[in-house]
């Protein structure tokens, strides 16, 4: 893309299911970004320069002008505030919740347990033949509680026929279990019928890892 100093600036890694995330809410909103990769198989999340950004070392990070924001639910709701198209947030207030419910299940109790971080440490403290029954008990354990969730509140998508915030966080995630952790996909229909969709949506294709400047193919 070309530099524009007025234009948004991602720094993403094209497998990180959270730059991921962002990815697709930028897409959605239509906003033009700088992509800046970030190589963590290099550990290149680790270095100085990064770490003025970010000090916890990881991506994504945006930035929007002289505002540096980490942590991809803080960024897709700063994005929802400051453009106001496409809103993911629905204006029911239980479906809203239940919104929140499916975001946070992907965010706090999947994802953090089988990041790249999380998955060395296994392997140097157990063994690395662990790391992939590891990652699919707690793909198995979240997806479980998800397909109860959402049962009465699908419809083309997530919660209803639009696309909200659960919807940004879940294809990620279900990219990443179906294509990369071997989880079958008959064993969760409704997460199986979502991930099909998303295949579909424009705004998740072009956000695919694949998809990416510093995708490795």
């Amino acid at each position: 893309m070309a530099s524009d100093t007025k234009k948004l600036k991602l720094y993403s890694y094209w497998r990180s299911s959270c730059s991921f995330r962002v990815r697709i809410a930028l897409n959605l909103k239509g906003l033009k970004y700088d992509y800046i990769p970030v190589n963590l198989l290099k550990g290149e999340q680790s270095h100085p320069e990064f770490l003025k950004l970010n000090p916890v070392g990881f991506v994504p990070v945006l930035l929007d002008g002289d505002l540096v924001l980490a942590d991809s639910l803080a960024i897709i709701m700063y994005l929802d505030d400051k453009y106001p198209q496409h809103p993911l947030l629905p204006s029911d207030i239980h479906k809203r919740a239940i919104n929140f419910q499916a975001t946070h299940i992907v965010s706090s109790s999947i994802q953090p347990l089988q990041n790249i971080s999380f998955l060395n440490y296994i392997g140097e403290k157990v063994g690395p033949d662990e790391k992939l029954p590891w990652v699919q008990s707690v793909l198995r354990k979240g997806f479980t509680a998800l397909e109860k969730l959402l049962k009465d509140h699908t419809g083309r998508y997530a919660t209803g026929d639009e696309i909200f915030l659960a919807d940004v966080f879940l294809a990620p995630q279900l990219h990443a279990a179906f294509t990369r952790f071997n989880i079958p996909m008959n064993e969760f229909p409704i997460m199986s019928r979502l991930h099909e969709t998303y295949n579909a949506t424009p705004a998740f294709q072009e956000a695919l890892p694949q998809n990416q400047p510093d995708a490795v193919h």
